[in-house]
């Protein structure tokens, strides 16, 4: 079994010596399939987002912002963990009663936090097991929340009056509102009433919205009756100001019980946008990477980068703005570091200490950002970035389905097949991934092959096999 050892080191953070212990709380806002161009602040032109559009002007908004995967349970996992997902086994969206889950020897960030001294709550999507409220499988208490509620997947029957939370193991029942803001309300009594006052803390908030169904309220509907194609495009823009709204809720409880100043916010979503009508459920996905190359699902930049903002006041300059890639991977490194945990991991660990970015400064990466997806849309299975430059890697004849969920005959297609086929870009000159430089940049193109094929290799041989019928 995995152990992970680590030591509480003394720091008092200039700025915190107001906060329990002098060390910082921290918000984790993670949205569900919202794409890069979905927020205003983002340069969407119909979408109203004046919350998010705030939280940019009281700090910094990320341009090279990136998901740890292109599908939501994977880059679940990677944010839990710092761990590429196909380490922990997290090969792909995970279904209700499925095998595959994050297992109890992964170590999360909401562990080693609580392990530290923080108080601890997921309030909303869990998407990391597939037998959820089940003790066959780890729950979000298992892995470090000391408070959740929260749904297996999606809200059903949609966001409006979802009847499929659980509170701590125990059933809610049918709920009056909409997903979000019923979230948004769990987060905000429990930072109020729930808490422990003492301690400092985590809360990472895991919207539904707008992943499909979307169910938006009619008075924020029928605000884009003229700027939509039609409803339905309009129930979109709706749901994710619903979201926006929801945000604006935390961050006010945040001013109103004057945790704002000692607290990390992070926003930021779990892959890109879905695409329109991919399944017979995505009739209201009318979400956008912006100009970048792919949606959900593809590896290309759409389906893996997506918005990022950060609030840290006197930490962060208000109004700043960086384009050093950040990843959902970094969210391990980056709290455990502020809050003064040494890390001694025995495994892998992928992600980096993001804390530079504050000041502008670069990250300092023992490893490149690396991800890695077996089912994905188009050709290219896995990607690595090295400063300026995206080096991918295809299997040439073999194929993933491109959707669907992850089944016993993946398992060979997971752990053996080999990297065959690359494409190279430089995304400082060409960020929308229009021009192949695989042929015009031999040397670049296999030292870049060279460090994407030995991680693929490493990460296939770590990643378990699952044992279906258990």
């Amino acid at each position: 079994m995995h152990r992970f050892f680590f030591l509480l080191i003394a720091i008092v953070w200039p700025g915190f010596l107001d906060a329990k212990d002098g060390r910082p709380n921290f918000v984790v806002i993670l949205c569900d399939d919202l794409g890069y161009g979905d927020l205003a602040c983002y340069g969407h032109s119909h979408i109203k987002t004046p919350h998010l559009d705030q939280l940019a002007k009281q700090g910094m908004r990320l341009t090279s912002c990136y998901a740890a995967a292109p599908v939501c349970s994977p880059s679940r996992a990677g944010m839990l963990t710092g761990r590429t997902p196909n380490r922990s086994g997290v090969y792909n969206w995970i279904p209700g009663n499925h095998v595959m889950h994050l297992r109890k020897d992964e170590v999360t960030v909401a562990m080693m936090l609580k392990q530290a001294g923080y108080d601890t709550a997921h309030v909303g999507k869990w998407h990391c097991n597939g037998k959820f409220n089940s003790p066959t499988q780890p729950q979000p208490g298992d892995h470090g929340f000391n408070h959740w509620f929260a749904t297996q997947n999606n809200a059903a029957p949609s966001h409006r009056n979802p009847r499929n939370f659980v509170r701590n193991g125990k059933a809610v029942g049918p709920m009056e509102g909409y997903a979000c803001q019923l979230v948004a309300d769990e987060g905000v009594e429990w930072l109020r009433n729930g808490r422990d006052k003492e301690k400092p803390f985590f809360l990472f908030t895991c919207f539904h919205e707008p992943h499909e169904p979307v169910a938006s309220p009619d008075r924020i509907t029928a605000g884009y009756a003229k700027v939509a194609k039609n409803k339905l495009e309009a129930e979109y823009f709706a749901n994710v100001e619903n979201m926006d709204a929801a945000v604006g809720k935390l961050m006010a409880a945040l001013d109103e019980l004057k945790l704002a100043d000692d607290t990390l916010v992070f926003f930021t979503s779990d892959n890109g946008p879905e695409t329109l009508r991919r399944y017979g459920g995505a009739g209201r996905s009318y979400g956008s990477p912006g100009s970048l190359r792919g949606m959900k699902l593809w590896l290309y930049e759409g389906g893996i980068r997506v918005p990022g903002i950060l609030r840290f006041p006197g930490r962060i300059k208000a109004g700043s703005e960086s384009d050093e890639p950040v990843c959902g991977l970094d969210v391990l490194p980056t709290l455990t570091a502020l809050a003064g945990i040494e890390r001694k991991p025995d495994r892998p660990i992928d992600g980096a200490n993001f804390a530079a970015v504050f000041s502008g400064k670069p990250i300092r990466r023992a490893v490149p950002l690396y991800w890695h997806y077996y089912n994905a849309l188009g050709a290219p299975k896995a990607a690595m970035r090295v400063g300026d430059w995206m080096v991918l890697g295809s299997w040439g004849k073999a194929s993933g389905r491109g959707g669907g969920f992850f089944r016993a005959s993946d398992q060979k297609l997971v752990k053996e097949t080999p990297l065959s086929e690359f494409e190279l870009y430089n995304l400082k000159t060409d960020r929308d991934q229009e021009k192949n430089l695989a042929a015009s940049e031999p040397a670049q193109m296999e030292k870049l092959k060279a460090m994407l094929i030995k991680k693929y290799r490493e990460v296939q041989a770590e990643g378990p096999e699952w044992k279906f019928g258990k």
